[in-house]
């Protein structure tokens, strides 16, 4: 199976008596019905709606580990007591720093099931620690073909809704439970359909200008690359517009290169077009 080391994520335990109600009535996930032996995705939001944290999340022993991007550990660590007060709840960053992920259909490794990939069709298995051997560059061409957006690489913290990176597809955002920060306003897209960025993969016929670079349909930005493989990407962009250029025959330039723009198949969505909203 190939094999990447990703150093740049870091690890929170969420133990204690109360460790469940805690994380359930304050992030995004269904923490009450997370299974056994798989890390799904999650995020804090603002009152707003706005991913202010995101990560993985899975069951450990008595509690719970975060898995989140090592820039935003302490920051969290630090969001997360400040909603502590008198519940029975220890949170508490790991020393140790790092996250191997395998993909691929051979049997033998050990890890958990990342659920955003087993939702795209893709077997990948994630566990703590790092490894020397390292395909960081074949795990980033994985996500961007599977259309998983990730933090600092594709949307900015407290720039995205839910929405925008998927969660509301992926497990990352439950619309049953009661009230979580922000539950409100996506809650409020959600029955409305007002969803208007998504997550789509870029194509080009060589390759793609560096992270960054704005996409644009008519002359006006729709959206930003982000990661890049080669000649394929990943962008958030306003779908609406995208679907107008796409049905009006207007061509879709990231820089001075031409793209086309395809939204994720395993995910049933297709582009507006007429000034219609997503269906």
């Amino acid at each position: 199976m190939p094999v990447a080391s990703l150093p740049d994520r870091a690890l929170i335990k969420v133990s204690g008596a109360d460790a469940e109600h805690f994380l359930h009535n304050l992030v995004t996930t269904d923490i009450v019905a997370l299974p056994q032996g798989e890390a799904w995705p999650g995020a804090l939001l603002t009152p707003q709606g706005k991913i202010l944290f995101d990560f993985l999340v899975w069951h450990d022993g008595d509690g719970f580990v975060l898995d989140t991007t090592l820039d935003q550990r302490d920051a969290l660590v630090k969001r997360l007591s400040m909603y502590k007060l008198r519940a029975a709840v220890e949170i508490a960053a790991h020393d140790r720093t790092g996250v191997t992920v395998a993909w691929g259909e051979e049997e033998g490794e050990a890890g958990l099931v990342d659920h955003r990939f087993a939702v795209a069709g893709v077997r990948v298995l994630r566990r703590p620690s790092g490894t020397e051997v390292s395909d960081t560059l074949g795990y980033d061409a994985l996500r961007v073909l599977s259309g998983i957006a990730e933090s600092g690489s594709d949307f900015a913290l407290q720039d995205a809704f839910p929405h925008d990176v998927l969660y509301d597809l992926l497990g990352g955002v439950s619309f049953k439970k009661g009230c979580y920060v922000g539950q409100e306003v996506v809650s409020r897209m959600q029955h409305r359909g007002t969803a208007r960025r998504r997550v789509v993969v870029v194509t080009a016929e060589s390759a793609l200008p560096s992270p960054g670079t704005p996409i644009t349909a008519d002359a006006k930005p729709i959206g930003t690359l982000g990661t890049v493989a080669g000649n394929r990407g990943l962008a958030i962009v306003r779908i609406d517009r995208a679907g107008e250029a796409i049905a009006t025959g207007n061509l879709i330039f990231t820089g001075d290169t031409g793209v086309s723009l395809a939204l994720p198949g395993w995910s049933g969505l297709a582009f507006p077009s007429g000034g219609a909203e997503e269906g």
